[in-house]
């Protein structure tokens, strides 16, 4: 039923809930992990220009990515679970109308990704990633909340 699961990650405790929840249906569904990591670097390149090189700024955001996707890697293996990192910059776009397109391009039938669960003034001044995913996604969207959430 879902052989592909995409599980955004990016260092949040909301994603990390999400890995979680992956983890447990892809053990009962014998499923594949495709962990994403998305840099996006350009709007925190802007507002700290003067401090430090925009490549030296750059290299430091995909070695991050890079070692949340392994130690995200070893926790599913860890579970028994098969898992494929997966690294991607974007230059331009927003990060959830990606995550929709990377589904769709990685052949995976569900996504799973933790989500803040904001509302009113902080959801219209943030924006919402998981509401892009659910929007443009072709595929399932098992969003999860952030613990403590209550509506």
């Amino acid at each position: 039923m879902y052989a592909r699961i995409l599980v955004p990650v990016d260092g949040s405790d909301t994603a990390a809930r999400g890995l979680v929840e992956a983890i447990g249906l892809a053990q009962a569904l014998k499923s594949t992990l495709v962990l994403l990591h998305v840099v996006n670097d350009i709007p925190m390149m802007v507002e700290m220009a003067p401090v430090t090189s925009s490549a030296e700024m750059h290299a430091s955001f995909v070695k991050y990515g890079q070692d949340l996707l392994a130690r995200s890697s070893r926790q599913a293996q860890q579970a028994g679970v098969r898992a494929e990192a997966v690294l991607q910059e974007i230059v331009s776009g927003r990060i959830g109308t990606f995550i929709a397109e990377e589904a769709k391009a990685r052949d995976c039938q569900l996504i799973v990704m933790g989500t803040h669960g904001r509302r009113g003034l902080s959801r219209l001044t943030m924006g919402s990633d998981a509401e892009l995913v659910v929007r443009h996604a072709l595929v399932p969207v098992l969003l999860v909340r952030q613990e403590g959430f209550e509506p």
